[in-house]
C-alpha cells in the first residue's frame, strides 16, 4: 500500500525555519513526483513545491521562491521541505502528495493520487 507520512511541523516565530519531512512507503521515489501543498483555514489547497524523483527537477510557487528548498533522499525514500524566513502567511496545514511521473501540472492538487495526513505549521508574528 502506498503511504506518505509528514512530520516536522510546529510553531515558529516569523523569520524562523522549519524542515518538513515526507516519508514514502509502498513505492520508491524514482518513478514519482512528490509535491508539497498547504491549506490555510478558509482557503483552497495550494501547491508549494514539487520534485521529480526521476530527474530531480524542482518547482516552486512564486511566494516561496528563495525561501523554501525541496530535496529528496531516494535511499531513505524521503522528501524534505526546508522552509526559511517564514512569514505568518505561511501558516497552514502542509501535505505531501505523490503521483507517477511525468506530472503535467506539478503544483496542481488534482494531479496527485496519494496524500499524507498533513502537518500543522504555525508562524507567529
Amino acid at each position: 500500500e502506498e503511504q506518505l507520512v509528514e512530520s516536522g511541523g510546529g510553531l515558529v516565530q516569523a523569520g524562523g525555519s522549519l524542515r518538513l519531512s515526507c516519508a514514502a512507503s509502498g513505492f520508491t521515489l524514482d518513478d514519482y513526483a512528490i509535491g508539497w501543498f498547504r491549506q490555510a483555514p478558509g482557503k483552497e489547497r495550494e501547491g508549494v513545491s514539487c520534485i521529480s524523483g526521476r530527474d530531480g527537477s524542482t518547482y516552486y510557487t512564486d511566494s516561496v521562491k528563495g525561501r523554501f528548498t525541496i530535496s529528496s533522499d531516494n535511499v531513505k525514500n524521503t522528501v524534505y521541505l526546508q522552509m526559511n524566513s517564514l512569514k505568518p502567511e505561511d501558516t497552514a496545514v502542509y501535505y505531501c502528495a505523490a503521483d507517477r511521473v511525468p506530472v503535467r501540472s506539478p503544483l496542481q492538487p488534482y494531479e496527485y493520487d496519494v496524500w499524507g495526513q498533513g502537518t500543522q505549521v504555525t508562524v507567529s508574528s
